[in-house]
């Protein structure tokens, strides 16, 4: 928990890896689901295209010996924009004044989980951003009813840096699982991609207090966000690694035109996919959505996600008025295939390259650090 990163100046010259040593460096991930940081630094800085498919071969038989080829659905519930943070990539950050601001209601939001259900729904996740509206007490409530209403379905929740003692709260209320990406592990460069209030270690402490309450836990980082360098990339593997969460959920960084981020060049398809290929050998029984912002990217960008070892997806159950503001980057699906009332054509879009949409909670077999299938 307490790594030392490196500064710009002491970082070692990346070094060239050959096509014989970058597959080299995937066996024995797969293997041991382990490598060094400058092993993390040379594959992914070395990667090209015949490494991504060597990788990808073996992210696929991976993810079936653990979960065949089931996808799993989450309902995604965005039940507020509104945001006390100025993170500089976000569009819903506090600063931005153009945003079109909302909450949905405690009933509001048990009507998304109702239709949910009735489409097949079995895990619920309530996303927002840090609104204090949104008291410990109303979060409480909403998680307790949807608990007493739907006991058979998980409760997510994702809704930012919060005390220990709510978090509490919130578990004992009923709530199963919650999702904190870390966005990126090195505090330098989390500095520069978030104000002087928010760091890299409390975030970082949030997922460890969450995990000790007894959360399955998910967390996550983008990727080709401003300034990241192959070795930031290598120290979210290891932190990974170390937090061994439940869940991991990444995407191309996407810039939003009313953010300081607006002219920065988005992140790729192409790193993402091999980002998460990497993970599903390293963690081989997380979960791990082919997201959003894959399907924003590129059209076919979540089956590409799927057939690079992804098993999760996240359709949107928000009331349809809402689901374009809750714009988080700029061209954002929020109708089309990725609504849940359109699950039938996503999984025909599945099925097409072999894979099938399963209704179940679809929980994770990463419990423990055994390989053993769970």
């Amino acid at each position: 928990m307490n790594r030392q990163i490196l500064t710009d100046s002491e970082i070692p010259m990346i070094p060239v890896i050959s096509e014989s040593e970058g597959k080299s460096l995937i066996d024995r991930l797969e293997q041991t689901r382990a490598l060094s940081r400058a092993e993390w630094t040379a594959l992914i800085h070395g990667r090209t295209p015949s490494l991504a498919e060597y990788l990808f071969e073996r992210a696929r038989r991976t993810r079936i010996r653990y979960y065949g080829k089931d996808i799993y659905i989450r309902g995604l519930i965005e039940f507020t924009n509104y945001c006390r943070n100025d993170c500089y990539y976000c569009g819903i950050r506090k600063s931005n004044k153009n945003a079109v601001r909302y909450r949905l209601s405690k009933d509001q939001i048990l009507s998304c989980c109702e239709t949910g259900y009735q489409l097949g729904f079995r895990t619920f996740v309530l996303q927002g951003g840090e609104d204090g509206w949104f008291t410990e007490d109303r979060i409480t409530d909403i998680v307790s009813e949807i608990r007493r209403r739907f006991p058979d379905c998980a409760i997510t929740l994702s809704i930012g840096e919060l005390p220990r003692e709510s978090y509490r709260r919130f578990f004992d209320a009923g709530a199963d699982r919650y999702l904190l990406r870390h966005e990126t592990y090195d505090s330098a460069h989390y500095s520069r991609l978030h104000p002087a209030s928010l760091s890299a270690s409390h975030r970082q402490k949030c997922l460890w207090d969450l995990k000790e309450l007894g959360y399955q836990v998910g967390t996550g980082f983008m990727v080709g966000s401003p300034y990241q360098t192959a070795e930031n990339l290598a120290d979210d593997m290891l932190f990974l690694k170390e937090l061994n969460p439940q869940m991991v959920g990444i995407g191309p960084f996407l810039p939003h035109h009313d953010t300081p981020f607006a002219g920065q060049p988005a992140g790729t398809l192409e790193l993402t996919v091999f980002m998460l290929g990497l993970i599903r050998l390293m963690l081989p029984k997380v979960l791990l959505p082919a997201t959003t912002a894959l399907g924003t990217i590129a059209e076919d960008g979540r089956e590409q996600g799927i057939l690079a070892g992804a098993n999760v997806v996240m359709p949107n159950l928000s009331p349809a008025q809402v689901r374009e503001n809750y714009l988080l980057y700029d061209n954002k699906l929020c109708t089309g295939d990725e609504a849940a009332e359109s699950l039938k054509i996503l999984d025909e879009r599945f099925c097409a390259i072999g894979y099938h949409i399963a209704v179940s909670r679809g929980d994770s077999l990463n419990t423990e650090n055994s390989d053993a299938p769970g």
